[in-house]
C-alpha cells in the first residue's frame, strides 16, 4: 500500500467512525475520539512502530532512534473535533506525522527517537480549558481541573470522562507531567489553515510565524428585568438584549480603532441568546447569555482589551440598570514560532519544490503549549477551502501530501539523514 493510499483510506475511515450529519463529531474523551486513537494505533502496528498512551490519554507513536537517551524529535496534533465539524481539523496533522514516520522507517535509522503525538481534547468547546491534552501532558492544568471542569454536552466532570475512557485523572490532581520539555528536540504541528489566506494566495502550504493569544469568556450573562413589551416605556426598561447590543457595538468600535492603528486583533461573540421559555415577542427580555473570544499576537493589546472590556461592562450596566457578569475567563498567551524551525520548514519546501508563504495563525493549536515550555516549535498549514469548524472543510489530498513531504524533508535535514 502506498502512503497516498494509506492516508486516503484513513481519512475515509475517520469520517466513517465519526459521522454525525452534518459533518463529523469526535467529542473530547468520548468513545469516538478513542476509536480514532485506536485506528492510529492499529496503523502503527502495521507499519512496525512503537506506541503507548500516557495517563492522560495522549497517544505516542515512535520510530526508535540509534540513541534513545537523547532528546526526541516530535510532531503531532489532535483527533477530537467540534460538534458537526470537518474531518481534517487536527486529524490531518496526525496523519501527516504517520506519513513522516513511515517514510523515515525505510531507513537509515535516525540518530534519536522520532515521535508522533496524537493529542487528546484540544477543542475547547467540550471542556473550558484551552489545549487541555497538551497542557495536561506538561502538568500545566490547574490541579482542581479534573473535578471542576465539566463537559459541555453531558455536564459530567473531566475526571468522569477520563476514567470512563480508561485513563487516570489523578495525574492532573497531582500536577504530574507526562512530558519533559528538556527531552524534546523540536516539535512541528501540521494543521489545516482555518481561514482563506492560502486559498487566496493559491499556495498549498504556509509556514506559521506565531499563534494569537486569547481571552475567552464562555459563560457571560446580562440580567435585567422581564416586563411587558407594550406597557413599559423605554426609560423604565432594564432590557438585557439592548445592553448586550450596546456592549457588542462598543467593543467592535474598539476593534476597528485598534485595527486601523495597525495592531493585530480579532473579536467574536459566538453565542448571543435569550431563553425562549422565558422570553417572547411580547416581553422585554430580562436575561441574555453570550460568549466572547478575543485574540491577538500582541500581549499589550490583550491587556488593553481586557481593561476596556471591564470598564465598558461596568459603564453599560450602570447606564441601563442591568447586571453584567462576564463570568470566569481563560487566557492563553501569544506563541511566536521558533525562527530556526520556520527557516527549516521554508528550506524543506524549497527542496521539495513546493510553493509556500508565511502567515500568522488566528486559531489556537497545541503547538502553543510546546512553544510556551521553551521547545523549538513550528506549524505547517495546509490550504483548506470553506473554513473550519464546519462540515464543509475541504482539503485536497495533493495539498496534504505537499505538507507531509515538507514535514518529512524538514525532519531528514534536522536529523542529518539522507
Amino acid at each position: 500500500m502506498t502512503a497516498f493510499d494509506r492516508a486516503k483510506r484513513l481519512f475515509t475511515e475517520l469520517a466513517k467512525i465519526s459521522a454525525d450529519p452534518p459533518g463529523v463529531t469526535r467529542a473530547s474523551f468520548g468513545p469516538v475520539e478513542s476509536a480514532a486513537h485506536d485506528l492510529i494505533r492499529r496503523e502503527a502496528d502495521q507499519i512496525g512502530l512503537e506506541h503507548r498512551a500516557d495517563a492522560i490519554g495522549n497517544l505516542y507513536v515512535t520510530l526508535p532512534g540509534q540513541d534513545r537517551t537523547t532528546p526526541v524529535l516530535m510532531t503531532g496534533s489532535h483527533l477530537d473535533s467540534v460538534p458537526h465539524g470537518g474531518n481534517y481539523d487536527g486529524a490531518a496533522g496526525v496523519l501527516a506525522g504517520l506519513f513522516m514516520l513511515e517514510q523515515l522507517a525505510q531507513g537509515p535509522q535516525p540518530p534519536c527517537d522520532v515521535t508522533l503525538m496524537a493529542i487528546r481534547a484540544e477543542e475547547m468547546i467540550w471542556f473550558p480549558e484551552h489545549y487541555l491534552g497538551s497542557r495536561a501532558a506538561f502538568g500545566l492544568l490547574p490541579r482542581d481541573a479534573a473535578d471542576r471542569v465539566k463537559r459541555s454536552d453531558t455536564g459530567r466532570t473531566l475526571a468522569d470522562h477520563m476514567t470512563e475512557a480508561g485513563f487516570d485523572p489523578q495525574g492532573i490532581r497531582d500536577g504530574k507531567a507526562q512530558l519533559d520539555p528538556g527531552r524534546i528536540r523540536a516539535f512541528v504541528e501540521v494543521h489545516i489553515e482555518q481561514g482563506p489566506v492560502l486559498m487566496e494566495a493559491q499556495k498549498p502550504i504556509g509556514i506559521v510565524t506565531g499563534i494569537r493569544g486569547n481571552i475567552r469568556h464562555r459563560f457571560a450573562s446580562i440580567t435585567g428585568e422581564t416586563t411587558h413589551a407594550g406597557g413599559v416605556p423605554r426609560q423604565n426598561r432594564r432590557d438585557a438584549v439592548l445592553a448586550g447590543a450596546e456592549l457588542v457595538v462598543t467593543l467592535e468600535n474598539w476593534w476597528l480603532e485598534t485595527e486601523t492603528a495597525g495592531s493585530d486583533m480579532v473579536l467574536t461573540i459566538g453565542e448571543f441568546t435569550t431563553d425562549p421559555s422565558q422570553h417572547g415577542i411580547t416581553k422585554v427580555p430580562g436575561h441574555l447569555g453570550f460568549t466572547l473570544d478575543m485574540r491577538s499576537q500582541d500581549t499589550e493589546i490583550l491587556d488593553r482589551f481586557d481593561s476596556f472590556l471591564q470598564a465598558t461592562a461596568a459603564m453599560i450596566a450602570a447606564k441601563r440598570r442591568v447586571s453584567i457578569n462576564l463570568g470566569p475567563a481563560t487566557r492563553a498567551a501569544p506563541a511566536p514560532m521558533d525562527p530556526a524551525v520556520q527557516n527549516g520548514l521554508i528550506e524543506a519546501a524549497r527542496h521539495c519544490g513546493i510553493d509556500q508563504i508565511s502567515l500568522p495563525s488566528g486559531g489556537g493549536h497545541d503547538c502553543a503549549t510546546f512553544a510556551g515550555m521553551g521547545v523549538p516549535a513550528g506549524i505547517l498549514f495546509i490550504r483548506n477551502e470553506n473554513g473550519s469548524h464546519n462540515p464543509d472543510e475541504h482539503m485536497d489530498l495533493d495539498d496534504f501530501f505537499c505538507a507531509a513531504q515538507v514535514l518529512t524533508q524538514w525532519a531528514r535535514t534536522l536529523l542529518a539523514i539522507a
